[in-house]
């Protein structure tokens, strides 16, 4: 059984990682997952938001009883020092809900979990109101999973959109189970030429984000021991 379980949102910000994995259709409390099988690695992309990550999160941990519970994707940065690709490893995961923190040995700096897409004016807030350096939609509720079942937790995420980018609309097509409707985004950013500049920075940013997580992911430690040993650093 695989020892480190890693949980995303969305398979392409895995793609570079999952590509060459055994698929894994599994069922857990009466909703299906797909997980990604790899020598001492098993990920699963549970979707969009807390509750879709406590889902899946809850899921990978039943399923496979792992040593190590890794939540991992994009980020969107909230200190002008972090740029697009770079790879984060907090110290801390905050939950912006109820103030709930998760403290990682070895990781640094802050990245709170919030509860919708942070634009540029929401960034900068979020960025005053808790000193963090990045902002995530699931990394609070992957480390809740993990603190109830004792099991050891971090983070790794990858910069996808800086400080100042400002998102463009994407809420609205998020579905109930955490799912991203692309094709209804793609049609609504198709009718709106205005939107075609920053969608297609996002993209690119997106893209590179999701090859550089993949490599970093392919040289974090196969063993759990090492891990552990490694305090996620």
């Amino acid at each position: 059984m695989p020892k480190i379980a890693a949980v995303a949102a969305l398979e392409r910000e895995v793609r570079g990682l999952i590509k060459n994995c055994t698929r894994a259709p599994r069922e857990y409390d009466g909703r299906k997952f797909m997980f990604f099988e790899q020598q001492e690695m098993v990920i699963v992309c549970g979707g969009i938001g807390l509750e879709a990550a406590r889902r899946a999160a809850e899921a990978v941990i039943a399923l496979y009883h792992p040593a190590l519970v890794l939540s991992v994707g994009f980020a969107g940065a909230l200190h002008a020092g972090l740029q697009v690709g770079d790879v984060f490893s907090p110290g801390v995961v905050l939950d912006a809900r109820d103030g709930s923190r998760f403290e990682i040995d070895g990781g640094k700096g802050l990245l709170v979990t919030f509860m919708a897409v942070a634009g540029s004016k929401q960034k900068a807030h979020l960025a005053e109101a808790y000193n963090a350096q990045a902002v995530d939609m699931e990394a609070a509720a992957v480390a809740a999973a993990a603190r109830v079942h004792g099991i050891q937790f971090a983070a790794t995420k990858v910069v996808s959109d800086g400080l100042d980018f400002d998102m463009p609309e994407t809420a609205r097509f998020i579905g109930p189970q955490g799912e991203f409707r692309t094709a209804s985004f793609a049609l609504f950013v198709a009718l709106r030429p205005w939107l075609w500049g920053r969608v297609a920075i996002l993209a690119r940013n997106s893209n590179e984000a999701a090859r550089i997580l993949a490599g970093h992911l392919k040289a974090f430690p196969q063993h759990p021991s090492d891990v552990i040993e490694a305090k996620i650093t």
